[in-house]
Formats: structure tokens, C-alpha cells, sequence
């Protein structure tokens, strides 16, 4: 349906007020309208409201299928992607993951190995619709020696069809070897990469916070932490994440991941703590599949009692930019997945009811990750902007997420690509011991 090349319209397509900012239209309750859409050499030429009484012979109708921005996915970690045939989670734990991941990393992770599979990773959500993509590389020496260079070259070859970013992975204990966090921190500058750490409740941690926003700010870069992973009620690293931003006077981006213990802790703790991410401009993405899968896991005979996400809803009612993503991709971490963004919105909505209202949650899977990662014109549909987007079967929120909308169309610089999924076949050879 879509020309392979030239002008052509989208007609009676439904677009969301979310991610149209500059559409003046009639919204329905669900936030969609019916507009058209006209494409010319690569970009947006026009958007704006339907008009049934217009007669537009030359136009592709689409009679009110869903349009949606090409996805961005702020927290991945594509190093890890695809190991479990060869390593698997031995009880679905947290410390089953950690073990089992550690431990094929140092028998496994040689420059090829990591490259074919984040290769493979990219062109899956390539495919699925997905425009841009943070992942996480682990960065425990001495990996990030292996890690990185790979992480270079294989942005370049992705250049233009996924713009990808990187933040290094280490434990908050590394942080205590000062030279080499030093020497990693320059590396990852240099790498225009993104600084990043998992934190505990370690008895230095403010200590050790502060030697992170310190390298931070010397080299001028972003930083996104991993905070929290856990069920423990004292775990509360995001509070003291976000003030150790206040006191540094840190005025970067900072995104942090899962912060799954907020949503166990004493009402008090939680305004407390959320009003300090709040005041230090903090964003926070949860990862509902990776984190349903790992948290509250018993082992015992008896049935998970909580969710495992953290509390998206009240920090979005504070200001806070809150987006979700996919996290881990059949790794010990998470046995499924397929960077399908839409599974994971499908997913985010049932898991913490992003409906009644759907209002603009739809901005935590394509603009608000956009902005954490300082995309500009990324996540949105807005005339001038590059025709990225995807055309679903769907014509509602319940048609959309209903089903796996496998025959979606994404369309980059206003042609359809081919979407083609790599065969799980071709990474056979390197899970054999």
C-alpha cells in the first residue's frame, strides 16, 4: 500500500493528541482523531484533520487504522541478548540471573560473539518498528575492553535505521577502584556514551554516588543508573540518587531503571523520596516484563503476590518523565522478548493500567524516552519531521492490543521496509559449548 518512492497521502488514518502535538483536531476519549497524512522525499509534508467531505481520489485510504511514531526503546542491554540456549536462569532469580550471566560472559563474550548477537537484536527491533535504542554493556574488566569497540562499530553500521546510544554496567563496588572508574569514565566519554552503574545499599554508597556525578561532570555526559531491583523495603538508592544529584548541582539527564522497592515502602518514604526525584528533574523507566518475570519469583510452591513495577502513576502526576521498555531479551535476566516495543506497551498496560484513562501514556514508548535520550524530532509525527512511523491493522486501543499486529507496516523516510525477523537458527553455532 505504501510507494516505494515519491508523494503519496495517507488518508482516514487515527493518529494519538499524544504524539501529534501540532495537530489541531477533533480527539475522541480514547485521544485519537482521523487525519491525514502526507509524505514528501522522506518527511511529513502535512498533517491535519480528516475531512470526509473532501473528495481525495489520489490518497491511500486507510480507514481509521492506527498510525504511530516509530518507537524508542531507552533501556536494553543487547550485550546479553540471546544467551539463553547456552546459559539459562536456573531458578527464574534475581541471583540465579546475576550468576548464570556473570558466568557466561567471562567463558563467552568474545568480540564476535558479542557482535552477532546484538546484531541480531537490532534487526529484530528494527523490524517491530523501533527508531532508536539504549542498551546497557556490561563494563567489568575486562569486558568493556571487548564490549565497547563492538558497541562503536556496530553503530555505525546501524546508522540511520536505529540511532543507538550506550551506557557502561557495573556495580556501585567497582566505583571504589578510583583510577580504574576514572579510565572507564573517559573511555565511555570518548565513546559519547553514557555513564551508568547498578547501586546498592552499601554502606559508601553516597561516597561512591559522588565520585560517579563527579566523572560525570568533568566529561560532560549523561548518566542512567539500574536502582532498586529488589522486593527489600530498605532499598532506597533512588532517594539517595537523587540527592546526590541536588547536592553536585548535577544539570545533565538522568534516567533510572526499575526502582521496584518503591512500590513497598512506607507511604511517607514514597513522598519523601518522589519528591526529591521530582525537584532534581530525575526520569525513571520501569521495565514491566523483565521485572514481572524476576521479582516476588517464591520457589516454594506458592504464587507471586506483587507486580514487581514501580509506581509510574504517582510519579507522572509529580512532573517526573517516566517511560517503560524492554530490558533484557532471552537472557538469564528474562527468558523472553523480542524488542517489540508494542508487546511491551501491550504488556506495561495490563501489568499497571495505562487505560481509564489511556491519556498520553502513550508517550513512554516513543516521546518522553526520545527526550531522555536528546533525540530531537524523535517520537513524535509533526509536519517537517522525518516519515518514521508504523501502520497498524488496528483502529482502537482494544483492536491494537488485542493481538500481535505481526503484519504492521513500519515505514522509515517514507518508504515500507522489508520486515524480515532473523531466524533464531543463526546463532545456533555459538550456544554450542
Amino acid at each position: 500500500m505504501i510507494p516505494t518512492s515519491g508523494s503519496y497521502r495517507l488518508a482516514n488514518v487515527r493518529l494519538h493528541r499524544s504524539l501529534t502535538p501540532g495537530l489541531a483536531a477533533a480527539f475522541d476519549p480514547d485521544g485519537f482523531a482521523l487525519a491525514d497524512v502526507t509524505v514528501a522525499n522522506g518527511k511529513i509534508a502535512d498533517l491535519a484533520a480528516h475531512d470526509r467531505a473532501v473528495a481525495q481520489p489520489s490518497a491511500i485510504d486507510l480507514s481509521g487504522r492506527i498510525v504511530l511514531p516509530c518507537f524508542v526503546d531507552c533501556h536494553t542491554h543487547i550485550d546479553k541478548g540471546h544467551i539463553w540456549p547456552r546459559k539459562p536462569n536456573p531458578d527464574g532469580t534475581f541471583m540465579g540471573a546475576l550468576n548464570a550471566a556473570g558466568a557466561d560472559r567471562a567463558a563467552r563474550w568474545s568480540a564476535e560473539d558479542v557482535a552477532r548477537r546484538m546484531d541480531f537484536s537490532l534487526r529484530s527491533a528494527y523490524a517491530h518498528g523501533t527508531k532508536a535504542l539504549r542498551t546497557h554493556l556490561d563494563s567489568v574488566a575486562p569486558q568493556e575492553e571487548i564490549s565497547w569497540p563492538v558497541f562503536e562499530t556496530m553503530r555505525e553500521k546501524w546508522r540511520g535505521r536505529i540511532e543507538l546510544q550506550a551506557a557502561c554496567l557495573l556495580g556501585i563496588e567497582g566505583v571504589r577502584d578510583k583510577a580504574w572508574f576514572e579510565r572507564l569514565a573517559k573511555r565511555v566519554a570518548a565513546a559519547k556514551g553514557v555513564l551508568g552503574v547498578v547501586t546498592y545499599m552499601v554502606p559508601d554508597l553516597e561516597e561512591l554516588l559522588d565520585r560517579v556525578f563527579a566523572q560525570a561532570i568533568k566529561h560532560g555526559i549523561d548518566l542512567d543508573f539500574h536502582a532498586d531491583e529488589t522486593e527489600d523495603i530498605a532499598a532506597i538508592s533512588l532517594k539517595k540518587i537523587a540527592e546526590a544529584s541536588l547536592w553536585n548541582g548535577f544539570d545533565g539527564n538522568i534516567l533510572v531503571g526499575h526502582c521496584c522497592s518503591l512500590s513497598r515502602q512506607p507511604d511517607l518514604e514514597v513522598l519523601d523520596t518522589l519528591d526529591k526525584v521530582a525537584k532534581a528533574g530525575l526520569a525513571v523507566v520501569s521495565l514491566p516484563m523483565c521485572n514481572l518475570y524476576l521479582q516476588d519469583r517464591r520457589n516454594n510452591g506458592t504464587t507471586p503476590r506483587w507486580r514487581g513495577v514501580t509506581l509510574l502513576h504517582e510519579m507522572k502526576a509529580r512532573g517526573i518523565k517516566v517511560s517503560i521498555a524492554s530490558d533484557n531479551t532471552r537472557d538469564p535476566f528474562y527468558a523472553y522478548g523480542d524488542l517489540d516495543m508494542l508487546e511491551v506497551y501491550r504488556m506495561a498496560t495490563r501489568i499497571l493500567h495505562f487505560d481509564h484513562p489511556v491519556g498520553d501514556w502513550p508517550r513512554a514508548v516513543a516521546a518522553t524516552p526520545a527526550e531522555v535520550m536528546r533525540l530531537e524530532g524523535v517520537g513524535t509525527l509533526a509536519a517537517g519531521g522525518s516519515a518514521d512511523f508504523i501502520v497498524f491493522k488496528g483502529r482502537s486501543w482494544t483492536e491494537l492490543l488485542s493481538r500481535p499486529e505481526s503484519d504492521r507496516i513500519v515505514v522509515r523516510e517514507g518508504r515500507a521496509i522489508e520486515r524480515k525477523l532473523p531466524d533464531y537458527a543463526e546463532l545456533d553455532e555459538l550456544m554450542v559449548e
